[in-house]
């Protein structure tokens, strides 16, 4: 039987070129990588800054830590505010990858323009960590967890805390001056979980059960070893 080189041509460029097993989420994820850069970036500027003074010391022992490096509010009348975080729960040895969360609300009141702000929530509580990991938290509105918010700059935020589940560091005094604290959300975003880390990552995988991770993610965790 005389072959057809054509085809023998054919066939092997096709093999060449056929896409080869997808193995998990490719290492240069830009969109979610510059979240957990940010995210890295928010801890230095809040743990580490002279501003935050007692932030540090509420970090200690702490079971958590979703850190939103920018939270969005604007509007005139009706304010809007949003953004995208990432949450690490420490571990017996070592702080876990991040997952990915989305934050957001919407008020009724007088704003002025648009407010940037950076949000390090400290969850010093395990009733806490279980009301945020895997399912819609809204601050407020869940029995029994409670939250201090500390502007910038505030001294004392450990006595001011009290018994407090979730401490809020926020880089501006009146990050909540304006919208409602009650009806803020927090919400885990598996579809960012998945593309990070690869199919069926969700936060309680990545934070409790440690079955995903990324080494995109070792900077922030070094980082958090020394709180």
């Amino acid at each position: 039987m005389k072959l057809d080189r054509r085809s023998l041509l054919a066939g092997s460029t096709a093999a060449i070129l056929a896409p080869l097993p997808f193995a998990g989420p490719a290492r240069a994820d830009a969109k979610r990588q510059a979240l957990v850069d940010s995210s890295l970036e928010a801890a230095r500027k809040i743990l580490a800054g002279k501003d935050y003074p007692d932030a540090a010391k509420v970090m200690k022992d702490s079971r958590g830590v979703l850190i939103v490096p920018e939270l969005v509010q604007g509007g005139l009348i009706f304010g809007l505010a949003g953004g995208r975080g990432t949450l690490l729960v420490r571990g017996t040895r070592d702080w876990s990858p991040p997952a990915f969360y989305a934050m957001g609300s919407g008020s009724v009141g007088f704003q002025i323009g648009a407010k940037v702000s950076e949000v390090l929530f400290i969850i010093r509580t395990e009733k806490g960590l279980q009301a945020v990991i895997d399912k819609k938290f809204k601050f407020g509105a869940e029995a029994g967890v409670t939250l201090a918010v500390v502007g910038i700059g505030v001294e004392g935020a450990t006595t001011g805390a009290g018994g407090a589940d979730i401490v809020a560091f926020a880089s501006s005094q009146g990050l909540f001056a304006g919208m409602s604290v009650e009806g803020s959300y927090i919400d885990p975003d598996n579809d960012w979980n998945a593309l990070y880390y690869g199919a069926g990552a969700t936060s309680r995988d990545i934070v409790l059960d440690r079955k995903f991770n990324n080494p995109g993610t070792e900077p922030i965790r070094q980082f958090l070893a020394k709180y």
